[in-house]
């Protein structure tokens, strides 16, 4: 192997998380009044004018990609993160201890980043409060922040000590509007479903990184159990274990439904790091041999044609005209992904069929249920958007790869890389920075019409992107 080899990064992993996050953000900036924007641009399930949750309504938008995307890419990260620490031998304790202390720290976040929102310590921010978001942003740093390996090693355990004990005196000195301090019950639910998925899919990858079938078998049993449990549950132990909790703040049995998307996010995350290990001199001089640009420019079509087809038949409910395009579409991709030349095309290859079988095993299962949902998920949903982020990364890897345009998605690919910073700094961040210098107030006006009310969400969003990816390029990282 290349010196180099095994040290190449999947950038298009990094894209496809970086959309995931902004687009997570940019939903939650929309107006969310009279002045609502049309339905497709909200959670299907909760559609203006009032976003009552409709339990009944079928259907899926881009809002509802954004958080299957990030779960998938977190499984595809496993093996990419824990290979090499299984590879040199590591103790099986010294691996559950690491997965632990992941698992601690995005559980850490999921209480502290609730704690320190403007909106959760005050239903009216003052200056002050928006000050008080501000410290409690940047008591994260020395908490999270990936310490520079050849600094001292009390420098170290000093900082992580002063961010430690500054976390602590903050949640105990702040009081909420309904006069409580703080509480367990208050978190993150997102961050929360994303520990789980942090435990339990690393010690899924972990014990059968060696044998698909079982990992596989893993999802016939989460499957197994959901069906035991819906619509209506026979009392039991099946039942009896799916309500049980020991910790009902952070860990529920239904959370593991998640691994219906972070499973195929790993076997995903098999080949993608096979492919990182690729001899990149043995990649140069076989270059010739490749498929010509015209074949990538209509896998690059089909892609994210298939995406957009998905997105919008399951929303308009157009289902025998979405069912018979995405077959033809997955065929037409089958056909251009045939023959690969290189490591990189025989990666296509294999990620689209693994892409075929997720997206036609949703949409067979999209009846069941009632038809597609994200809220309350349907098992339609997981499948669906296992194969719709397959593909996205297929088409953010052509782009990054093989047209080397990285330049055009550098922002996705820094945000990608600093996720936690940039689901807090939207909220603890630029938001008060935006309070504190009027920036707010002038945005609030120009906002005066619902498309106003995107722009104003978009430029609060790319504010952030910005912050973020200034961070990254200066190697500021924080651990989870």
């Amino acid at each position: 192997m290349n010196p180099a080899a095994g040290q190449n990064r999947a950038l298009a992993l990094d894209a496809l998380r970086g959309l995931a996050i902004l687009a997570m953000l940019l939903s939650s900036q929309l107006p969310f009044d009279q002045n609502a924007l049309p339905s497709w641009m909200y959670h299907a399930q909760e559609p203006p004018p009032h976003f009552e949750w409709i339990g009944t309504l079928a259907g899926i938008s881009w809002v509802d990609l954004v958080f299957p995307f990030f779960l998938f890419a977190m499984g595809a990260a496993f093996p990419l993160a824990l290979s090499r620490r299984m590879e040199n031998k590591a103790a099986p304790w010294k691996l559950f201890l690491f997965v632990t202390e992941r698992g601690f720290l995005l559980g850490f976040f999921a209480l502290f980043v609730q704690a320190i929102r403007p909106s959760t310590i005050s239903r009216a921010p003052t200056t002050g409060i928006w000050w008080l978001a501000l410290l409690g942003f940047f008591i994260f740093f020395p908490i999270l922040t990936r310490l520079p390996a050849a600094w001292p090693t009390p420098v170290k355990i000093s900082i992580r000590a002063a961010g430690w004990l500054a976390a602590i005196l903050f949640c105990a000195l702040v009081k909420y509007p309904d006069g409580s301090g703080f509480q367990l019950a208050r978190s993150d639910i997102i961050i929360i479903v994303l520990t789980n998925m942090a435990v339990f899919g690393s010690l899924v990858w972990m014990f059968t990184r060696q044998n698909l079938l079982l990992r596989l078998g893993v999802i016939g049993i989460v499957f197994a159990l959901r069906l035991s449990n819906l619509p209506q549950p026979t009392d039991g132990w099946v039942h009896d274990l799916w309500k049980f909790s020991p910790l009902p703040w952070i860990y529920h049995l239904y959370y593991l439904q998640y691994l219906c998307l972070v499973i195929p996010g790993t076997i995903a995350g098999d080949l993608i790091l096979q492919w990182t290990r690729r001899d990149v001199s043995a990649e140069k001089i076989s270059a010739a041999r490749s498929w010509p640009l015209l074949q990538y420019l209509l896998i690059l079509l089909t892609m994210i044609s298939l995406l957009l087809a998905v997105l919008i038949g399951l929303k308009a409910r157009w289902l025998m005209e979405t069912a018979w395009l995405a077959f033809t579409l997955c065929f037409l991709g089958w056909l251009l992904l045939q023959n690969p030349l290189n490591e990189t095309e025989r990666l296509f290859q294999k990620l689209f069929n693994w892409g075929i079988y997720w997206l036609v095993l949703g949409l067979i299962f999209e009846p069941w249920e009632g038809g597609i949902k994200k809220d309350h998920p349907t098992l339609s949903y997981y499948f669906v958007t296992s194969g719709l982020a397959i593909c996205t990364f297929v088409a953010f890897s052509i782009w990054i790869d093989v047209f080397r345009q990285k330049r055009w998605l550098r922002l996705l690919i820094d945000n990608g890389q600093n996720p936690m910073i940039a689901y807090a700094g939207i909220n603890n961040f630029i938001t008060p920075v935006l309070a504190l210098t009027g920036g707010g107030a002038l945005l609030t006006q120009f906002a005066t019409t619902p498309w106003r009310g995107f722009w104003k969400g978009a430029i609060i969003t790319l504010l952030l992107a910005l912050t973020v990816s200034f961070l990254t390029r200066r190697k500021i990282f924080w651990r989870t």
